[in-house]
């Protein structure tokens, strides 16, 4: 299914902040990076649907793939989170 079959592609709402799928390689720095494992990453369901655009346009999102989720800020112009995909 393209990204362009769904009827509301929630990544484009304002309120809804920026959502990248992170390369293996990418994923493996980050988490270097940070010091932590997988399991230590706060989650977010493949049911999400951010995670489901994300799989219209990159194809199926596996367990265990990490997401960068950039949130504008007033205050801090910009704040980086990442999230685990867990079932569901």
């Amino acid at each position: 299914m393209a990204a362009d079959n769904i009827s509301f592609n929630v990544l484009k709402h304002d309120l809804v902040p920026e959502h990248h799928l992170l390369s293996e390689e990418e994923a493996s720095a980050v988490l270097e990076r940070l010091g932590m494992t997988r399991d230590q990453l706060p989650k977010i369901r493949k049911s999400d649907a951010g995670i489901r655009v994300l799989g219209s346009i990159y194809g199926p999102i596996e367990e265990g793939r990490i997401v960068k989720i950039v949130r504008k800020s007033e205050t801090a112009q910009e704040f980086v989170a990442y999230r685990l995909v867990t079932r569901g």
